[in-house]
């Protein structure tokens, strides 16, 4: 039947419709700074906490006109429809979002009223013991004069996940209130699900969320994206009691008790700005969450979460996340960060630049040591924090393969799920494996993480196993774990050479009847304890996952005369608190506690390391905060060897760098007497920025707000306590000056460890600092041998008064001239 024409124009209009829809631009998140002064460096600014009345009018007049700015400025730029502004940054900077095509934020680009315009990259988490382990409770807390030293009147900033305000890391003890008013800061407690307004108690002195961005950019689930700064996830709990959680809470996991869990400073305050969601994470929502953190007057910004990335559009110093940091630091705020989850790598960090201390994870001495024990005596070690099955080893229970016990009969898939890794308790003979230890085996279904622990231990349950073993698969090699808590006796086995001796125990035990399964299963086995710990390991080293340096200029990965990570603590296998949702970790759902491993983890012990630096000395910057912490580190270990760094492979260890763990293991107690600091000067990061190469002068200033009317000779001369040169060419000297923060006179003789293929000479090779004077320094580089990659040397200077400054060069000597 034909068409008749009064149908065709009907059918034009269609069509042009369906063409009109199918092209339609896709719209995301766009970050913008515009012109204009931004609230917290006005000279007019009053800080949080010492305002009048009549100043919060003021700063809220000025807030609003800020943003009647934005809202003019898209408006007389974009057509109407063509975007959604999802929030307005006014404290640090003076920026906004947005929610628009390409093709709309090249047009804001190209008005003369925007300084910068950068697509939202989105967010992430780079996901007890430790304080004994770094000497805090006795040599910091209880020093001399001191004993009231953890963390008393500082705010520690959270941008993470929100956290559980009922966990008892976080409870307010009436009986020893908080001794100081924290005038300094002002915040809030916003409410909503599973979070009341009496959840900021005393300890948690403020509870905020950041929803703007992940609301525009995808549909929340009201189950688990709570709008309120409850934590579902359990990351920023964890992060938040690592750095400043209650005094000896013990940690209990399925009824078994651990040990007594302390943050770095029990003490310190917890201000929360959740900007992570279990759906999604935005940079627009944590450069809210920074924004306002710094507005409130946090002394310390923590950062477990963040871009993992570097930016494609711009130089890694240059991105808007590094520019909100750069702001935050210049506002008297330390910043602390992950440096990655991407080890063990080079150039692999995702902390860029020196005005954030980003951190490496590493070991402590501490391991939960697993057996499993075979009929013939034969002791396997393995990983897994589990009861033994009943009667310990003097029981012994049916060993079987997972594949001679399967249904004979049985109507489910054919795949590895269901025949090896245990994944489905239906496919299995529920009268063989009754009371019996069933060996799963690691296939490519752990390997594409569609296979989990959890399953098995439903499978267990379910089936009433004596208990189970997850064993390595050749074909797959070794595979890497961390010891989760299980409620079933289990032990994962992750080398296959383990596995085979497992396995060949096991058929040498077993016979088969005509169809090649088991028919008489005489292999036994028991299953030890494995949730006690020892501290006999070699510590530390260097965490696998831990990312590497050197730091990165851009997305070419091109070095930067930097140094990153700048410093290692402690951030595998650290317990601390958790959120029993735990939405994301199903393992882990109804624990308050959880033993995980991350530079995530490793972030927060810096940052309790710092705010007990910074009540020891209020008077100390964020850089001398900084300087102090790694100037004193230690690049050894507890045998009194050189740091080891893991490697690719199971047991593969090398030697560590600066590249693994900058200046060394934080050493909180010589951290709080360095002697002397390096601290840089009023516009020195921004002179910094102008220095590098090929750089276009009005980009840093447009996107700074600062001059670059003196820039450094080399970026390598900004007075960092490390000096990176990434293309030594001939001969360069550096320079640096040192700030004497104690009250005495000393003398410092100094001394070099050169790095292989360059000569350093200090000038002067000695001097003596008057108390709080400075001192300048010379340092000439010369090359002798070129080589292909970083060599690695080190500043010692000694003083007459036992402290001891070191100074970290990692050099690239690429030619003689």
């Amino acid at each position: 039947m034909g068409l008749s024409p009064s149908m065709w124009p009907c059918i034009a209009l269609l069509l042009l419709c369906i063409s009109l829809c199918c092209s339609a631009e896709e719209r995301s998140l766009y970050i913008v700074l515009a012109e204009g002064e931004s609230l917290a460096f006005r000279k007019d600014f009053v800080p949080a906490g010492r305002e009048l009345e009549s100043d919060r009018q003021f700063y809220e007049s000025k807030t609003n006109s800020i943003v009647e700015s934005h809202n003019e400025l898209l408006q007389s730029t974009l057509e109407t429809g063509t975007y959604s502004k999802i929030c307005s940054f006014t404290h640090l900077t003076n920026g906004f979002a947005l929610h628009t095509t390409y093709t709309q934020a090249r047009k804001l680009r190209e008005s003369k009223r925007v300084r910068l315009v950068q697509k939202d990259r989105g967010a992430k988490p780079m996901t007890t013991y430790i304080p004994q382990f770094l000497d805090i409770p006795e040599g910091v807390w209880a020093k001399p004069g001191r004993q009231k030293n953890t963390g008393e009147g500082i705010v520690i900033g959270f941008i993470d996940s929100g956290i559980d305000p009922l966990h008892p890391s976080f409870a307010h003890d009436p009986i020893n209130p908080f001794a100081g008013n924290l005038t300094r800061f002002s915040g809030t407690c916003e409410t909503g699900p599973r979070f009341p307004a009496c959840s900021c108690n005393g300890k948690i002195v403020s509870a905020r969320f950041f929803a703007d961005g992940a609301q525009a950019a995808a549909i929340l689930d009201t189950e688990k994206d709570f709008l309120s700064p409850f934590d579902a996830v359990g990351h920023g709990s964890h992060v938040a009691s690592t750095a400043a959680g209650n005094f000896g809470v013990p940690v209990v996991v399925n009824g078994f008790f651990y040990g007594l869990a302390s943050g770095m400073a029990p003490s310190a305050r917890i201000a929360v700005y959740k900007a992570i969601y279990p759906s999604i994470g935005t940079l627009t929502d944590v450069l809210s969450a920074i924004d306002q953190a710094v507005k409130d007057g946090v002394d310390i910004l923590t950062l477990s979460a963040g871009p993992d990335e570097p930016p494609e559009d711009t130089i890694t110093f240059l991105d808007v996340f590094e520019i909100f940091l750069l702001l935050s630091r210049r506002a008297g705020v330390f910043v602390v960060q992950a440096a990655g989850n991407k080890g063990p790598g080079p150039n692999t960090v995702v902390s860029f630049s020196p005005w954030a201390v980003g951190v490496a994870s590493c070991s402590t001495d501490r391991s939960y040591p697993a057996t499993l024990t075979l009929g013939d005596g034969t002791q396997i070690k393995g990983v897994g924090l589990s009861g033994p099955t009943f009667g310990t080893e003097l029981i012994q229970y049916k060993l079987v393969l997972a594949k001679d016990a399967l249904k004979a009969k049985g109507k489910f898939p054919t795949t590895p799920a269901y025949l090896e890794e245990c994944q489905h308790p239906e496919a299995f003979d529920p009268i063989i494996v009754l009371g019996s230890i069933v060996i799963c085996t690691f296939s490519v279904g752990f390997l594409n993480q569609t296979s989990t622990i959890t399953a098995i231990i439903k499978t267990t349950e379910v089936l009433g196993l004596a208990g189970f073993v997850l064993v390595a698969n050749p074909k797959y090699g070794d595979f890497i774990v961390a010891p989760v808590p299980f409620q079933v006796p289990g032990i994962m086995i992750p080398r296959t050479v383990d596995a085979q001796m497992i396995l060949q125990y096991y058929e040498k035990h077993t016979k088969r009847n005509k169809r090649g399964c088991g028919a008489i299963y005489g292999g036994r086995a028991a299953i030890g304890e494995g949730r006690v710990a020892i501290f006999k390991d070699r510590a530390p080293i260097v965490s696998r996952f831990s990312s590497r340096g050197p730091d990165i200029i851009d997305i070419s990965r091109n070095a930067a005369e930097v140094l990153k990570p700048d410093i290692a603590a402690p951030g595998q296998q650290v317990w601390a608190a958790w959120s029993p949702m735990s939405v994301l970790d199903p393992i882990l759902k109804g624990n308050s506690f959880a033993l995980l491993s991350g530079t995530s983890m490793a972030t927060p012990q810096i940052a309790g390391i710092a705010a007990l630096i910074k009540q020891a000395n209020p008077s100390w910057t964020p850089s001398m905060i900084a300087s102090a912490m790694s100037t004193t580190a230690t690049k050894y270990d507890n045998f009194g060897e050189t740091i080891l760094a893991e490697g690719y492979e199971l047991g593969a260890f090398t030697t560590s760098t600066a590249f693994d763990i900058g200046a060394g293991l934080v050493n909180p107690l010589r951290a709080m007497d360095p002697g002397l600091v390096f601290s840089p000067g009023e516009g020195e990061y921004v002179n910094f920025l102008c220095s590098l190469p090929n750089i276009d002068p009005g980009t840093v200033e447009a996107a700074t707000g600062g001059s670059c009317n003196h820039p450094l000779s080399h970026p390598s001369d900004l007075n960092l306590p490390s000096i990176t040169v990434a293309k030594l060419r001939g001969s360069r000297v550096v320079k640096r000056t040192v700030l004497n923060v104690q009250s005495k006179p000393e003398t410092y003789l100094c001394s070099v460890l050169p790095p292989k293929g360059v000569t350093v000479v200090l000038s002067p090779t000695w001097f003596t600092i008057s108390p709080y004077g400075t001192q300048s320094l010379e340092i000439k580089l010369n090359v002798t041998q070129v080589l292909s990659d970083f060599s690695f040397g080190e500043i010692v200077l000694t003083g007459s008064l036992d402290h001891i400054v070191r100074v970290s060069l990692s050099i690239l000597p690429v030619s003689f001239s």
